[in-house]
């Protein structure tokens, strides 16, 4: 599958899939079988400062478009996953497939000293979510939700990081009114790659009760009514942020969906709860088919379709099968 290899942050993947945070990161076992699943990268489940058990259920409900979800950010604690991110790059550093450390926290400072726990299981990028709401703000805002906020965050995770030279990815929201300037923001606070994007907030509600289904009433929306938002921002960030390397999350169900997100200008493509629509063998279900359409097209790397949704094309309309267009 050499047509797949992927380059991201100096290293290079055997694809460009990522598991997402959150679905199958939570064990050793689930982390490498995604790896010989096809997996180009791997992210274990987010990690705070403290343990947390999460919301009761309900708290993940499939509705007719995708899944929303209300974990609540279920962690053993910064110090306890570093023995499971220690495990896991162990088992998969021979399988050529890095690990993505997943952290996130309160205050932007709290955000730098999970980054130096997690740091020390030497985990080959970390991940910073920053859609959880800071508490040392008098509204509770996300730290997604405006540029200041979000570098700050990126400045204290970066210089927390800088002694172990672990590259840092800042996972944006979709939920805000300029992706490209805090896409921008980070990247200037040094963030050296970006994931676009979380889940949407959303909510649903039982026409019975009149109550909303989940627990915690509101949640994620993640799945495949996500993929055109999802679309949009890493269109978006490519734009604000055309050197750096960009997971695009959020849809991707199928390999057609994967070369869609490569389009908008993702380096690589996160894939997460299409695990529940299509099971264990979706990575590689999904690697499959982006070679097949790669072969059917004639397309010999992904570098010939990556960022094509911001050339401008040669021709006006293009239906199914026809050549990929080339840039001017």
């Amino acid at each position: 599958m050499s047509v797949l290899q992927t380059a991201f942050c100096g290293r290079i993947l055997p694809s460009p899939l990522v598991l997402a945070s959150g679905i199958w990161g939570t064990t050793v076992s689930l982390l490498v079988r995604a790896a010989q699943s096809g997996c180009g990268a791997v992210t274990a489940k987010s990690c705070g400062p403290v343990p947390r058990a999460g919301h009761v259920n309900p708290s993940c409900i499939a509705w007719e478009h995708g899944l929303i979800n209300a974990i609540g950010l279920a962690n053993p604690g910064a110090a306890e996953e570093v023995k499971l991110l220690g495990q896991a790059r162990a088992e998969l550093t021979p399988l050529g497939v890095p690990l993505i450390a997943s952290i996130f926290a309160g205050t932007a400072a709290e955000f730098g000293t999970v980054a130096g726990i997690v740091a020390q299981a030497r985990p080959d990028y970390i991940e910073v979510n920053i859609s959880c709401p800071n508490v040392g703000s008098e509204f509770g805002e996300p730290f997604a939700g405006n540029p200041q906020s979000a570098a700050e965050v990126t400045d204290f995770v970066v210089q927390a990081v800088k002694p172990y030279a672990i590259p840092v990815i800042i996972k944006l929201a979709p939920n805000v009114p300029s992706i490209g300037r805090i896409a921008r923001a980070v990247v200037e606070a040094g963030a050296d790659a970006l994931c676009a994007v979380n889940t949407m907030p959303g909510l649903l509600i039982d026409p019975e009760s009149g109550q909303p289904i989940l627990a915690n009433r509101s949640g994620g929306l993640s799945g495949p009514s996500l993929k055109p938002i999802a679309l949009k921002a890493v269109y978006d960030a490519r734009r604000a942020c055309p050197e750096i390397p960009i997971i695009g999350t959020g849809g991707v169900t199928t390999g057609q969906d994967a070369v869609e997100m490569l389009m908008a200008g993702a380096t690589a493509v996160g894939v997460g709860s299409a695990v529940y629509y299509r099971g264990p063998e979706t990575f590689t279900l999904i690697r499959d088919e982006m070679a097949a359409w790669m072969e059917a097209r004639g397309v010999a790397t992904l570098d010939e379709i990556r960022g094509l949704a911001h050339r401008e094309p040669l021709y006006t309309s293009a239906p199914s099968g026809a050549p990929i267009p080339q840039a001017h």
